[in-house]
């Protein structure tokens, strides 16, 4: 079983900047294509990004393209989500989680799943 540890959380001002991180547990994690999602009080998760297992094939939402960048480092079974320009809708519980099957865009595709860091974001 892999075990997905988020990190880097916290409150910002608009305009600002975070970095996310994720750890897996497993190596078999350098073979699976990592997404992240986000979930807003009251709203369903939603796509954010997502990273193949080579690095470079990454996909955005239409909402953080531009702004948001994920990559991966295999050799620390890390996944990263650098967020700049930071705005107050993008205030939610991020979520990383491992691609199963199925289309990255969906959050069912996903088996495995961290616990979830908040972002706040104050305008």
């Amino acid at each position: 079983q892999v075990q997905l540890v988020e990190s880097g959380g916290g409150m910002v001002q608009a305009g600002g900047s975070l970095r996310l991180s994720c750890v897996a547990s497993a190596r078999t994690f350098n073979y699976a294509g990592m997404g992240w999602f986000r979930q807003a009080p009251g709203k369903e998760r939603e796509f954010v990004a997502y990273t193949a297992w080579m690095p470079g094939q990454t996909y955005y939402a239409d909402s953080v393209k531009d702004r948001f960048t994920i990559s991966r480092d295999n050799a620390k079974s890390t996944v990263y989500l650098q967020m700049n320009s930071l705005r107050a809708e993008d205030t939610a519980v991020y979520y990383c989680a491992s691609l199963r099957w199925g289309s990255y865009l969906d959050a069912s595709s996903y088996d495995y799943w961290g616990q979830g860091t908040q972002v706040t974001v104050s305008s």
